[in-house]
């Protein structure tokens, strides 16, 4: 007997995403993203929050990130492997799944690879939308592999970025990145030093994928006025910035329990003061205080900006109807009759 309808659960493939993602336009589904995380960050006391469970190896890592509010369950798996570019496999996967709460049903199990660039390229952007100086359009990205794009992308949609300064310890990877931004409006300059993809630069990004303790960036590389996007510090072990900038630093975070974990800030005491974004985006808490200090969004990714991700998703998948019906869930005639509908299918 085929299984009923609310027994099928939406899936959404690689290939489903790539098409929501061109129907919808690349610059415009960041946008939307970063609209979602806004609006869940501005009620962020009624989400269940926990750091993610994490399971470490010595090439990586491979983390579950849950959360909740009245209405939905979500969760991530994902992991982040950087020796797997060797083999010829991606650094980072993942996949998620979004329930409702009242019946503990899935409305949607998703691929969260391409999702989880789309969202953390929305995030970095959200944080310089409230926490960059007035009227900047330079950005200095240093680490030009699988993330760079987006976050270039997403910066100029809604910080309105005019130029990005790219530089990467492997110029291959810088080339490509260029090559994938011409045409997108944007002033691409390709550097060959972190000082000098520096200069001139209002926001500062880092994504390197490392899993060590680096100091990408310097305390001499960072003058007053500047916002730093640290998103490639986002395990224990694995940090870009030298200690004495996060002491200059008005620092910002997602969580701080995670973050204290996991981000830059593990290289501080457990009571340096930070501020949590969401603070900032309910109006609860000030960001940049003026044009000299340096504001620092150290990021590492928390479980409600994937909520939103997957609730948008969900929205956009029954829109469009781009998704795959599983069968996954049991489904008997008789809900108390799970060994019957067993037996009945033997016939």
């Amino acid at each position: 007997m085929p299984p009923s309808d609310k027994a099928l659960v939406p899936f959404v493939s690689v290939d489903h995403m790539m098409q929501i993602v061109h129907r919808v336009g690349l610059a415009q589904m960041i946008t939307r993203i970063a609209e979602a995380i806004e609006e869940d960050f501005r009620r962020w006391d009624s989400f269940d929050k926990t750091p993610r469970v994490a399971a470490h190896s010595p090439l990586g890592v491979i983390e579950l990130m849950p959360t909740a509010n009245d209405r939905h369950y979500a969760f991530k798996y994902v992991n982040g492997h950087p020796k797997n570019t060797v083999d010829g496999l991606q650094t980072v996967t993942a996949f998620g799944l979004l329930a409702d709460m009242d019946s503990g049903y899935p409305l949607l199990l998703s691929e969260m690879t391409l999702l989880t660039a789309l969202r953390t390229a929305a995030m970095s952007a959200v944080a310089a939308k409230h926490l960059a100086p007035t009227g900047a359009k330079t950005m200095a990205l240093i680490g030009n592999g699988a993330q760079a794009e987006f976050q270039s992308i997403a910066m100029q949609a809604i910080c309105g970025l005019e130029t990005v300064r790219l530089y990467d310890t492997d110029p291959q990877a810088t080339a490509k990145c260029a090559a994938n931004l011409a045409g997108r409006g944007l002033a691409v300059v390709a550097c060959d030093s972190a000082e000098a993809a520096i200069e001139g630069a209002e926001i500062l990004t880092t994504c390197t994928a490392d899993k060590q303790y680096a100091t990408i960036l310097s305390d001499n590389m960072v003058g007053g006025g500047m916002h730093i996007n640290a998103i490639g510090g986002d395990c224990p072990g694995k940090t870009e910035l030298a200690r004495a900038i996060l002491h200059r630093s008005a620092i910002f975070v997602e969580y701080s329990p995670q973050t204290r974990i996991e981000g830059e800030i593990q290289q501080l005491d457990s009571d340096h003061p930070v501020t949590e974004l969401w603070q900032v985006i309910a109006g609860t808490a000030r960001g940049r205080r003026d044009a000299r200090e340096i504001t620092l969004f150290d990021s590492v990714g928390f479980a409600i900006e994937d909520f939103s991700a997957l609730r948008v998703v969900h929205d956009l998948a029954r829109e469009t109807g781009l998704t795959l019906p599983l069968d996954l869930l049991a489904d008997p005639d008789d809900p108390r009759d799970l060994y019957g509908m067993l037996m009945r299918a033997a016939g």
